[in-house]
This record gives structure tokens, sequence and C-alpha cells, in this order.
């Protein structure tokens, strides 16, 4: 008899009706759809029967009346009017992960993009667009993250549950500095989200920057530039579910999208063309609703009973539009982030990298996560970068004589050093400890 009541749990329930809906109209990348629309939701997922019995994913980004708007995943090529609408209830709301999915690329839709074939569904359903941890009830950032690069691990010290971002203009280093955390960064589990990045790149990502031999604890959800404005926005989504089902598991996970700007475009094509107003640099309001909403499912998991559970730390790019780092996605993601990298061409023209501007940049756990004489070795250094800094040009031009001030002699002295100090190649790694040991000896200060 048990086996009999098993059997009946597992059976999933069979739908007795079947909604459907005809397209009536195409307007760019809006399709008209007249149906009961008291039977669905924003985000309930149809298929489009297009020519030739080839059925679309879309998915509904809104109604008036009996015509809902629906936005689909692929080509808009096979879609004429007439063509009939499957609504499928619930169906690509929740997205089912496993851990078998490590070593894996999926794509926006949470299906394989790789050739290992159909990836398992896992038993825990989890919201493809769920709720943040509620905020009084989530774990403290406290314990620091090693991410192998040493301008990151003294001057701007990440924890575990921390969300980052880096902001640099195209060409400046984004990729390979994320490359190197991917690489170095002490986690059990690497979620990637490449979010309308380009098709040929992806290979080369895969082999240089991740390699075969990380690539079994990570797992790649990928977009390219050439899918639509819905499926780049799905796939940032579906990243941060599965990082979010690991977190769940009690694991340290560090979770990296490329790039949040792109997400955000995604985003504002979907809102325009649902007939939202253009507000800032044309971003609608929409834009920055769904912003937070992203981005605040990173970080330290619920406290449960005085046990915590595992950390998202997260790291997400962001594309500045002509080196303005005042422009409206760059200054929103900013205020909603635990701390800012800024990436700068003109270091990077010197070929000093990461191109990281030390003083420009922030972490929001420093200087609370840093011990002892950690606290006075960055402090130390940091003054004398500013000192130098504010200097640099006097000196540059000869008008600075050694002797006037002592503070500009010392930072003058030592500044070669730091920046040897500072800037990286992607095979040289360091620990936290070693880093700071040898920031320490760079500005003459034992630890």
């Amino acid at each position: 008899m048990m086996n009999l009541d098993n059997a009946l749990q597992k059976i999933e329930p069979m739908h007795v009706y079947q909604i459907y809906g005809e397209v009536i109209s195409l307007s760019g990348l809006s399709i008209s759809v007249s149906m009961n629309t008291r039977s669905i939701s924003v985000g309930t997922r149809c298929s489009i029967e297009g020519l030739d019995e080839h059925y679309i994913d879309a998915e509904v980004v809104g109604f008036s009346g009996n015509t809902a708007q629906l936005m689909a995943f692929g080509d808009l090529n096979q879609i004429r009017p007439g063509c009939r609408v499957i609504v499928h209830d619930e169906e690509g709301t929740y997205l089912y992960p496993d851990n078998s999915w490590c070593g894996r690329i999926i794509n926006g839709l949470g299906k394989a993009f790789d050739e290992k074939g159909p990836l398992k569904k896992g038993e825990i359903p989890i919201p493809l667009k769920a709720s943040p941890p509620p905020a009084h009830k989530r774990a403290l950032v406290d314990e620091r993250i090693d991410t192998g690069i040493r301008a990151i691990n003294t001057f701007l010290t990440m924890c575990k549950g921390q969300r980052m971002g880096i902001f640099a203009g195209s060409g400046v280093g984004k990729t390979m500095l994320l490359s190197m955390m991917i690489k170095y960064a002490k986690c059990d589990v690497v979620v990637i989200g490449l979010i309308g990045e380009r098709g040929r790149e992806l290979n080369d990502f895969i082999e240089k920057a991740v390699g075969q031999e990380n690539l079994q604890k990570c797992v790649l959800v990928v977009s390219t530039s050439d899918e639509s404005a819905l499926m780049r926005k799905q796939a940032a989504y579906t990243a941060m579910t599965v990082a979010e089902y690991f977190r769940n598991q009690g694991k340290s996970v560090l979770c990296v999208m490329d790039s949040v700007t792109r997400f955000a475009m995604a985003q504002r094509e979907i809102g325009l063309s649902c007939g939202e107003p253009p507000a800032s640099k044309g971003y609608t309001p929409s834009v920055f609703a769904e912003l937070p909403k992203l981005l605040e499912r990173a970080g330290p998991g619920p406290v449960h009973e005085g046990l915590k559970t595992g950390y998202i730390t997260a790291v997400f790019t962001v594309l500045v539009d002509g080196d303005d780092h005042n422009e409206p996605i760059a200054d929103a993601v900013r205020g909603i982030l635990d701390g800012h990298i800024v990436l700068d061409r003109s270091i990077a023209a010197r070929n000093h990298f990461p191109a990281i501007d030390i003083l420009n940049s922030i972490s929001r756990t420093v200087p609370g996560c840093h011990y002892g004489a950690e606290r006075t070795v960055v402090s130390r250094a940091r003054s004398i970068l500013a000192t130098y800094n504010d200097m640099a040009d006097m000196i540059r031009i000869g008008a600075y004589k050694k002797g006037s001030s002592k503070i500009v002699d010392e930072a003058v002295d030592i500044i070669d050093n730091l920046n040897t100090f500072t800037s990286q190649s992607f095979d040289d790694g360091d620990t936290l400890a070693c880093s700071f040991d040898k920031l320490a000896k760079v500005i003459g200060v034992d630890l």
C-alpha cells in the first residue's frame, strides 16, 4: 500500500483544460494576443505555434482587457496573425537546479547549452524571481574571502556574502579581473552569468579564463548579444536562482555576472516595447525597479535557529557609458552594492593591470574586516598613494624639488614598489596573508 501511495504522489496533476490564445498583431518586440487574461499573470510562460509547427517560447509582459502582451525568447520570423498561443500555467516560473549542473553550460531558460546531454531536473523548485531573504534574518558579513588579487585582498578586502561591483569602460580589463577572481577565489561553487556577451568569446572565456580544472565547480549561464532582450534578462535571473540553490545547501558561492548593464539594457528594450515612457538616458522606470530585485538576492542567507546558511558573494560588472561613472545605471548600482572597484583607462594605458583606481574604489567592509596592524598598513599605503597622486603633475614636470616635503619625498621613494605590488599577471595569485605581508614590506611597516 505504501508503494502505491508513493507512486500516486509522484504522478503530476493532470490538466483538465488548456488555455489558448491567438496572435492578432506584432509591433516591434511586442506580440498582442487575444485570450482570456483572467487566467494569466505577468511572467506566465506560453508557446506560440509558428509556421511548420515550429513552437516559440514566450512570456506575458503585460495585458489590457482581453489582450495580452507577449515577448518571445526566440526569433519572431515564424510568427504571423492567427498563430495559436498555448498557455503553460506555472511552467517557467520555477527552476529545478541540481548538483550535477556543476561543470555545465546552460542557457537563460535553464536548458543545456553544451553537448553533454540534457540536464538532470532537481527535486526542489526555486522561484526564478524569488524575494531576497528578510533583512533582519540575514547572517552578518564578517568572514573574509581570499580573491588571490593583492590590491583587492588588502585595499578592498572582500567578505563572504558581500556584493561588489566592477565599474569600467570597454577594453579596460573587466573580464580579465573576473577571470582572476574565478581562478583564485576560495569558494565551493562558482556561478557565472554571461549576459549579452559576444558569442565568439565564450570558448575563449571557458578555456583561458575558467580552465577545464576550474570548470568542474562552475555553472555557466550564457545569453549572447544576438539573443532576444527577454532571454538576456532571463539569463540573469537564472544565474541568481542557481546561486541561491547552492547557498541554501550551506555552500559558499561566488556569483559573477558580466554585465549588469546589459541586463538593464534588455529591460529597457522590454519596457519601451510595452509602452513605458523613457526616463533618464532612455532607461524606463522598470529598469530601476528590476535592478534591486536582482542584486539584493545575493548576500548571506538567513539564520535558522542560530545556524547560518551559505553565502552568495557576488561580483557584478558595470559597463559605464563613455567612461562616465555617474551615468544612470552606474549610479543606481553603486547605491545598491557593498562596494565598487573602479578600473581606470589611464592606468590601463600604462600597461598596469589590473587597472584598479584604488583611491576611487571602496569596500564597505573595510576597515571592519582588518585586524590589528593591517589597518595601519592599509591606511599608510593609501596615504602614500594620495600624496603622490596630488603631486604627480608637479613631479613629472620637475617643479617639485626633493627635500621640500618629507611626506612627498617618502611617497616618491615608495611609489614604484607600490605600483609593482598592485600590478599582477593572470598566473600570479597571492593569499590574503601573503598580500598583507608584501604590502607591509613595501611601506616599511612590521605586521
